[in-house]
């Protein structure tokens, strides 16, 4: 696949191919983290296709979660959209509540608080960690 290529499955979840950057934190990426659009030292995310789960890197714009361990600089499949369990606890929330980076941890989501906050999820379970994906 080339990078951004998206895949759609039976189901109707969206994947999308992208690379990974660890970012100045060195976050190493998990299955099941959430992976947010690389944007070093507060920029702008300029590179759509490269995602990280170092949230101080990123432009808190939440880009989808990791379908495997993949190493700085290389390549792989996040999910974009559909249901998905997250493999980090939600660091706050309920059922129903909106989900954003602006907020949480590396890897994980947060409740909105703002209309500005990028929302890229929606709680399902929140107690089991699943999430209906809305990202970009």
């Amino acid at each position: 696949p080339g990078v951004g290529d998206r895949y759609v499955d039976s189901s109707g979840n969206e994947y999308r191919f992208v690379k990974y950057n660890s970012g100045a934190g060195t976050v190493a990426a998990a299955v099941g983290n959430f992976a947010y659009l690389y944007a070093p030292s507060g920029t702008s995310a300029g590179a759509y296709n490269e995602v990280t789960s170092d949230l101080s890197d990123s432009a808190n714009i939440g880009a989808g979660v990791l379908q495997a361990v993949i190493a700085n600089g290389s390549y792989g499949w996040i999910q974009t959209r559909g249901v998905a369990t997250l493999t980090p606890s939600l660091t706050a929330g309920a059922d129903g509540n909106a989900l954003t980076p602006v907020g949480s941890t590396d890897g994980t989501v947060d409740v909105s608080a703002l209309v500005t906050d990028h929302i890229c999820a929606i709680a399902i379970d929140a107690s089991a960690k699943i999430v209906f994906l809305t990202c970009p």
